[in-house]
């Protein structure tokens, strides 16, 4: 089968690549780039271990072909740290308990940023909605939603002169 050329930008390194036309951009992140925080759960768009951010929103990567991702730029979960320090979403998962067996943590993780891409202050209500599509089977949830509620009180007090 013929490959074509895409390039994209995984975790802000511009890259070249040649994938087969049906190759899944969760399959190449995987696979090719070594990307492994993005999981591969039910392959039918319902889990939402693969999610990804495509150009700041939450994607699910087993639908999403790697060549719709041309010109885009793909943020995993390895590339949320900065300069060695955590996200403040992970820091908040860490710290409030948002963690157990680990699966869904990514995805997790990035529908919470793209949540917060589009609104910096989301109520619970909001933020149960963006995490719906997101299986976890070790909680009960309420740990998540108070992880996202942590980190986005942290930001406030980080920006809020005391």
């Amino acid at each position: 089968m013929e490959k074509l050329r895409i390039e994209l930008t995984v975790n802000g390194e511009p890259l070249e690549l040649m994938v087969a036309p049906h190759r899944t951009l969760l399959d190449v992140l995987r696979n090719d780039l070594g990307l492994t925080g993005a999981k591969e759960g039910c392959s039918q768009g319902v889990c939402g271990s693969c999610t990804v951010l495509l150009n700041g929103e939450a994607v699910r990567s087993c639908l999403t072909l790697a060549v719709e991702a041309q010109g885009c730029e793909i943020t995993t979960i390895e590339g949320l740290a900065k300069d060695r320090s955590l996200d403040p979403l992970q820091e908040a998962f860490a710290r409030l308990g948002g963690v157990q067996c680990g699966f869904c943590t990514p995805g997790m993780i990035l529908a919470a940023k793209s949540l917060l891409n589009q609104n910096s202050n989301p109520s619970e209500s909001e933020i149960r909605n963006a995490l719906s599509g997101n299986t976890c089977r070790c909680t009960g949830y309420a740990k998540i939603v108070e992880s996202v509620k942590g980190a986005v009180d942290a930001s406030e007090k980080a920006i809020k002169p005391l």
